[in-house]
């Protein structure tokens, strides 16, 4: 029996300006990765909101079976039959996180022949989201360590900090740990801790932001802490949130790929 790695492997994929095309998305309106990937624009949504809404199947709440069938195989199968039968089908999954993907469960683009591909591409860098999301997360913890070691104009309580660093990985022995050791010219020591990226903050903001002003005003909103007084800090008190934007203007744009039948997916 084939493994997953060796299935997709031996698929036949069509080139991502293809899978575009059979969707009636212009060249214009995506911009590729390579040949397979492709980053959706934002003009495509302004050109097809006054269309009326295609029909919507959510598969949830599905136990996995010990060889790892579960929600993102269904979806893939599902979309897969309603192509076969001739409907219009694109599938909509969540992005992979590249931390399982080393660990006991494995990759998240499927697995036997209802996977989605390049599959090994999806699970590991993809098109940078992940990367962009833990950049712009820790930037912001860099800005809130360096406000308390410039001063600390906002009167930051050190030990009410609530924001966290994260990175893409499953690694326990950062979760709780102590930062700014090394004496004065590396900060003020404090505990802090690192969250995995697809749990943060900013990958729910990211998530939910519907436009590049809604991503900066979702962002400055974030509850950093709490100053001396007990008052709520900001991040937009600590400035930044611009370029925090900046590092994820692409990431905001959805991403096109395919199924092994060449079935749309948009991960």
């Amino acid at each position: 029996m084939l493994s997953d790695i060796e299935i997709a492997k031996q698929a036949k994929m069509l080139k991502i300006g293809e899978i575009a095309a059979n969707l009636g998305i212009s060249e214009e309106d995506f911009e590729p990765y390579g040949h397979y990937k492709a980053k959706l624009s934002e003009s495509l949504y302004e050109k097809t909101k006054d269309k009326p809404d295609g029909k919507l199947i959510l598969v949830t709440a599905i136990n996995p079976t010990p060889a790892g069938e579960g929600k993102t195989t269904i979806s893939v199968g599902l979309a897969e039959s309603m192509a076969k039968i001739g409907k219009k089908a694109i599938l909509a999954l969540r992005e992979p996180s590249l931390g399982p993907v080393f660990g006991i469960k494995g990759g998240a683009a499927g697995g036997g022949y209802a996977q989605v591909v390049p599959m090994e591409d999806i699970n590991l860098h993809f098109t940078g989201d992940m990367h962009a999301i833990t950049a712009a997360n820790n930037l912001l913890c860099a800005l809130i360590d360096n406000s308390i070691h410039q001063g600390n104009p906002l009167r930051l309580d050190e030990r009410r900090i609530l924001f966290k660093r994260c990175m893409d990985m499953n690694d326990r022995a950062l979760r709780e740990v102590i930062v700014g050791l090394g004496g004065k010219i590396n900060g003020f020591p404090r505990q802090d801790g690192f969250q995995i990226t697809v749990a943060s903050e900013i990958m729910a903001i990211l998530c939910l932001a519907s436009d590049l002003d809604d991503l900066k005003k979702r962002l400055e909103s974030i509850l950093v802490g709490y100053d001396l007084d007990g008052k709520a800090v900001y991040a937009k008190q600590l400035g930044g949130c611009g370029a925090m934007v900046a590092l994820l203007k692409d990431a905001l744009k959805p991403n096109l790929v395919q199924t092994l039948e060449n079935t749309p997916a948009v991960p």
